[in-house]
């Protein structure tokens, strides 16, 4: 059975022939007259085991939740460190998709986001990081969570009775102790049901992004979900037309608009003010490409 591959081996979600864009890290936050600014972080989740043990699967009671590899806890944690050192502004709140691949993402960012002593040779949260859990608020959402389609999702994977079956305090004792914000309403008060529309799942994932920031606008946010959620994070907050055809793992794209400090309260709309690991192309027509999950290599005879 083949192990896990090195990182810089991950395989496109899917291919074109010529990219708009190559992988940028740009973020800009500032502090105008009578205004402020938001900011929406909308992350992927890390390695999933299936796509590096693709046995895995056979043995699991679980076929459609893995769990991340070693290297995409490694991963995660190192990106938590990126933001940081480079984003500019804090994270005050995460929301999580309930797929274990998304909570175990979050729970790693988190530990880099929270940890209390200097963590720069650190590679993960099994090293042992203490934290300060005062420094941000964490949820579930289900509005996060992956398209629940056989497009997204395989169909000898998913289960057959359509029920995925989550359990939200299972889910948040995936998460950093003292970090749950028990209070929150869920926009999303179940998952979609199975076998929803390409399209439904992308605007319930333009919504989530803006209903989101709307409930938190003094806020700035971070959203772990899945491809096809980044991916709509870029297209709708960007005036060109575009296809994203790859998003690796634990890409991200920041979101930021001005909330105006007055009687009105307005608020601009959001713009793409930077991304990393998102690869998209211009198009003058319809993008009717999906961001899938690469099926897993096959084992060696």
């Amino acid at each position: 059975m083949e192990g896990t591959r090195k990182l810089r081996e991950q395989r496109p979600i899917f291919k074109t022939h010529q990219h708009y864009s190559t992988t940028t890290t740009t973020t800009l936050t500032t502090m105008d007259s009578g205004q402020n600014i938001q900011n929406v972080v909308v992350m992927r989740h890390g390695d999933r085991i299936d796509n590096f043990e693709p046995l895995w699967t056979e043995k699991a009671d679980r076929p459609w939740d893995p769990p991340l590899v070693l290297d995409g806890k490694v991963r995660a944690f190192c990106t938590g460190k990126k933001f940081n050192n480079n984003l500019g502004f804090p994270i005050h709140r995460v929301f999580v998709s309930p797929f274990l691949r998304c909570l175990q993402t979050a729970s790693e960012v988190i530990h880099a986001l929270c940890a209390v002593a200097d963590c720069s040779t650190t590679m993960s949260s099994a090293d042992g990081v203490p934290i300060d859990p005062s420094k941000l608020k964490a949820s579930v959402e289900y509005g996060l969570c992956e398209m629940l389609n056989k497009q997204a999702i395989r169909a000898q994977n998913a289960p057959k009775d359509g029920n995925f079956a989550f359990s939200i305090s299972e889910c948040e004792a995936g998460l950093p102790e003292g970090t749950i914000d028990s209070s929150v309403e869920r926009v999303y008060k179940e998952l979609p049901k199975w076998e929803e529309s390409t399209q439904g799942a992308r605007d319930r994932y333009k919504n989530i992004i803006k209903t989101l920031a709307d409930k938190y606008p003094t806020e700035n946010l971070l959203l772990v979900t899945h491809g096809e959620g980044v991916g709509v994070s870029v297209t709708a907050h960007t005036p060109e037309h575009l296809i994203v055809y790859e998003v690796e793992y634990c890409a991200y794209s920041t979101l930021q608009r001005t909330i105006k400090e007055n009687e009105s309260g307005s608020t601009g709309e959001f713009k793409l003010s930077g991304h990393a690991g998102i690869l998209f192309t211009s198009t003058s027509s319809e993008a009717d490409e999906i961001v899938k999950e690469p099926e897993p290599p096959k084992s060696s005879s």
